[in-house]
């Protein structure tokens, strides 16, 4: 595929246009499958230092850089953009991840990170949710941050709850499977948006804790709400406590209360990790997913005496 600093853009009837690095010939049609997909016009460039030229003489709606890139060189040219254009969209494309480079580009104000191999899907999701918003770029502070954890807090939409999900997608750690990655990501994505719902009720002057600590043995998240919490016994509106007899019983006291449809987050979340805790008052949760069948597994009870 040829590349051209100056090439006409795909016409778009939705006029959005990404400005987007070279990757290669198998990333580049990815990029141009899925943005053509969603009416974006492209302007493709070389490398970062072209990236800089165009996006301080331009304004473009989504910014894209290259998975040849290293994260540090992307996090650096996210910064110099900003300097310009301080609400710019970028997402970050990598090759290679570290957990150093994720929390970096958190704090930096990327829109997202993605890192190899790259899924369809995954990119789809992000440049859907990369839509003109009010502030989108204040919704999620980092507290404290090491190699090995990380403790924010999030704004409570459901742009940020994305966000946060695609960030968790771009850390691909080498000590935990694809499978449970997935599964912790899924879990994660649940009980972050029964949070949102329930502690908060999507009220974006709110915010949810969320810290994520990976030691020898385990994957831990932790989620806690500034909801008045509940009982998870007396949760009738979850499917986690129909009684075997009448599944579907969640689903007549939700429309009964005028909730959407739904209810499974927890009974799925549950299924996914192999310890779910809901601590004190039931506003603050964690999920455990174990790194290996031999660790030493913390108990339920231990975990809460710790907190």
């Amino acid at each position: 595929m040829a590349l051209s600093s100056d090439a006409a853009p795909v016409s778009s009837p939705a006029g959005r246009t990404a400005l987007v690095t070279d990757s290669g010939p198998e990333v580049n049609d990815l990029l141009d499958d899925v943005l053509k997909s969603e009416n974006w016009n492209i302007q493709r460039v070389h490398d970062n230092q072209a990236v800089l030229a165009f996006a301080a003489s331009n304004s473009f709606d989504l910014i894209i850089t290259g998975a040849k890139t290293r994260g540090p060189e992307d996090i650096e040219l996210l910064r110099r953009i900003r300097s310009v254009r301080p609400h710019v969209r970028l997402i970050i494309l990598t090759d290679e991840w570290t957990s150093g480079d994720v929390i970096a580009a958190i704090r930096e104000g990327a829109f997202s990170y993605l890192s190899g191999p790259l899924e369809r899907s995954a990119l789809l999701e992000t440049v859907r949710s990369a839509m003109p918003s009010p502030a989108w770029d204040d919704g999620i502070e980092v507290l404290s941050a090491t190699t090995d954890g990380i403790s924010l807090t999030a704004r409570c939409d459901f742009e940020t709850a994305d966000r946060l999900v695609q960030f968790l997608r771009g850390a691909k750690m080498p000590d935990l499977s694809e499978s449970d990655r997935e599964s912790m990501i899924f879990a994660f994505k649940e009980i972050l948006r029964n949070a949102m719902e329930h502690g908060c009720n999507y009220d974006s002057t709110r915010h949810v804790e969320i810290s994520f600590l990976r030691d020898q043995a385990a994957v831990l998240c932790r989620v806690k709400d500034p909801g008045e919490g509940f009982s998870l016994e007396e949760l009738r509106h979850a499917a986690i406590n129909n009684p075997a007899n009448d599944m579907a019983r969640h689903a007549r006291v939700r429309e009964a209360q005028g909730l959407r449809p739904g209810g499974f987050g927890i009974l799925i979340a549950k299924k996914l990790v192999d310890e779910l805790i809901y601590i004190g008052k039931g506003n603050e949760v964690f999920l455990v997913k174990y790194l290996r069948p031999s660790a030493t597994q913390m108990s339920s009870s231990d975990l809460s005496e710790s907190t």
